[in-house]
C-alpha cells in the first residue's frame, strides 16, 4: 500500500512541477498547483501522519515513543514505510508550496522563465536550496520595489 502512496505523491508532484516550471502561468494553473497539488499533499500528509500516531495505519512502525520531541521519537516515526511515506510527502508538499511562491514572486518582478526555471527545479530537487537561491536573487529588486510588494 504504501508503494502506491509514495508513487501517486510523486506523480502529482511531478506533474504540478512540470506545469510550474513549463506552462504559462495562468490562473487556472496556479490554482490547481495550489489547491490540488499543495492542497492534496497536504490532506494526504494529514491523514497519514494521524493514521501513523494512532496505530490505525502502519501499527507495526508506530511505539509509544514516536512524536516530535526527541530525536528517538522522529526516528520511530520514520522507521517504517508509512514514516517514510508520510514524511516525504510533507517535503514535497512544502517544497511545492515554495516553489509556488518563487514563481508568483518572480513573475511579479518581472524576472524572466530563464532565471526562474533553474531556481525552481533546485527547489524541486533540494527545497531550500532553491529557496535560498531565490531569496538572494530576488533581494535587489524587493528593496527597489518596496520590500513587500
Amino acid at each position: 500500500m504504501w508503494d502506491t502512496v509514495f508513487s501517486t505523491a510523486n506523480l502529482l508532484a511531478m506533474a504540478m512541477w512540470a506545469g510550474l516550471i513549463l506552462l504559462p502561468r495562468w490562473p487556472a494553473l496556479l490554482a490547481a498547483v495550489l489547491y490540488v497539488g499543495v492542497g492534496l499533499l497536504s490532506f494526504a500528509y494529514l491523514v497519514g501522519l494521524v493514521g501513523i500516531l494512532t496505530g490505525t495505519f502502519d501499527p507495526g512502525g508506530s511505539s509509544g515513543s514516536a512524536g516530535f520531541s526527541t530525536i528517538e521519537g522522529v526516528r520511530a516515526i520514520f522507521a517504517s514505510d508509512g514514516g517514510v511515506t508520510i514524511g516525504w510527502i510533507h517535503y514535497l508538499a512544502f517544497d511545492l508550496f515554495a516553489g509556488l511562491w518563487i514563481a508568483r514572486d518572480a513573475d511579479a518582478k518581472n524576472f524572466s522563465r530563464l532565471v526562474q526555471a533553474p531556481i525552481l527545479v533546485a527547489t524541486f530537487m533540494a527545497g531550500p536550496v532553491g529557496l535560498f537561491l531565490w531569496l538572494v536573487i530576488r533581494e535587489k529588486r524587493a528593496r527597489s520595489a518596496g520590500r513587500w510588494k
